[in-house]
């Protein structure tokens, strides 16, 4: 017996399915652990044979369904560039705060899957994909130390992102210039949590002094 064909229309849609139907279990906020697999066959209407004929378990299917945050992310992070020759601006690109209004409604499952600090399958992924990103971009300009930029560019976003999923990152007190309205998340512990407008700002802040701490000194 042989597996699924890589390019098969009909492969392709069955995926898409089957994580349309977990991102649909986890949507109301239960974690990977409480979602099953038959509850993911049964809303996808596939049998569990054609589950495990594409992924090894759930883990590997909340991956792959999460593949498409990773893509949202490094492009939030570059929608500012209209060009070869674009510069970045003092403000954040509104795309980057309208993906962490995404990511924060799909934090349970995004939790199970990037760990605080940026670990786990998803952080990896984010991590391998935006440094690839940021290295490119930077070699194409001639600007020094792509390696090095790149590499602190993609832990400083995957960790900060990671960690502000995790309720570790709160809100600046209200008024302050880091969260000026003092916006939140509603109740519970993400009521601490800092709004995804102002974490965009503390962290083009940040992603912009780790690329100029990149220019040689003098």
């Amino acid at each position: 017996m042989t597996g699924p064909r890589a390019g098969d229309p009909r492969t392709a849609r069955t995926k898409a399915r089957l994580r349309e139907a977990l991102l649909a279990e986890c949507a109301a906020g239960r974690e990977l652990a409480e979602v099953s697999v038959s509850a993911v066959v049964r809303r996808a209407e596939v049998g569990r044979a054609t589950f495990y004929l594409h992924y090894e378990d759930l883990p590997a299917l909340a991956v792959d369904a999460c593949a498409d945050v990773v893509h949202a992310a490094v492009d939030a992070l570059h929608a500012w560039q209209t060009g070869p020759a674009a510069r970045p601006p003092a403000r954040p690109p509104a795309a980057l705060a309208g993906f962490l209004r995404e990511a924060r409604g799909h934090a349970a499952l995004y939790r199970t899957l990037l760990l605080p600090g940026g670990g786990g399958p998803l952080g990896e992924r984010l991590h391998r994909e935006l440094r690839a990103r940021a290295r490119a971009e930077r070699i194409a300009v001639g600007a020094p130390a792509p390696d090095l930029v790149a590499s602190a560019v993609a832990a400083a976003f995957t960790g900060v992102l990671a960690d502000w999923l995790h309720d570790l990152i709160p809100a600046a007190p209200a008024g302050t210039a880091a969260d000026p309205a003092g916006a939140a998340d509603p109740a519970g512990a993400a009521a601490r949590r800092a709004s995804p407008d102002a974490l965009a700002e503390r962290i083009w802040l940040l992603l912009m002094a780790l690329h100029r701490a990149g220019a040689p000194a003098g």
